[in-house]
């Protein structure tokens, strides 16, 4: 469990293929505060992925077929700037939304705009996704919590403040890149329930 507040960056070192997935490895901030250890969960860009090997500040993670099509780490090539979130503990205070970790998909921003002291970034909205997405709602995009500010047809967009800008890859993203999106978590068990029922 996350709560889409990121702390830490990370640098993609390699992503070795393996059998239709991929060996990563990422230099990431906050190795010797968090003290991660194989098992423990660590989400890369909003995708939850399982430590298998810690050297240094280099954690390894084995990435499966599945990850790799629901997520845009395919596209990332060392060098590459990463979101680094290390799990919730009980103590933590959860200052922004519960995330799971679980990319529902990888989707293109279609513009980034400079708007007040920050920018407004349009993402493509899924239809599937589409009555998960919505106004005022909460969306994680590439592991960042952040409120939905508003929907139309096929889009959707969200306004970053310069510390998101900063603090986060976010401030990189332009027209054409694929981004991770998580839906809201309650969101996404009560459009099962509804759909459920319709059936």
């Amino acid at each position: 469990m996350f709560s889409g507040l990121i702390a830490y960056r990370g640098k993609i070192v390699a992503l070795d293929e393996d059998r239709g997935g991929v060996f990563l490895r990422v230099k990431c901030e906050g190795v010797a505060a968090e003290h991660p250890a194989p098992k423990d969960s660590i989400a890369i860009d909003g995708a939850c992925l399982t430590v298998t090997r810690v050297d240094g500040d280099v954690v390894t993670f084995d990435v499966v077929p599945e990850t790799l099509a629901r997520t845009s780490l395919r596209d990332r090539r060392p060098g590459d700037p990463a979101n680094v979130e290390y799990a919730l503990r009980a103590q933590d205070r959860l200052g922004g939304h519960l995330v799971y970790g679980h990319v529902d998909v990888a989707s293109g921003v279609l513009s980034v705009l400079n708007e007040g002291q920050g920018k407004r970034m349009r993402v493509e909205r899924p239809s599937a996704l589409a009555s998960a997405i919505v106004e005022k709602g909460f969306v994680a995009i590439d592991g960042v919590s952040l409120t939905v500010a508003a929907v139309g047809e096929g889009w959707f967009e969200v306004a970053l403040i310069p510390e998101t800008l900063a603090r986060t890859t976010l401030g990189l993203r332009a027209a054409g890149d694929r981004v991770n999106l998580e839906i809201d978590p309650f969101a996404r068990y009560a459009q099962a329930a509804i759909e459920a029922m319709r059936r």
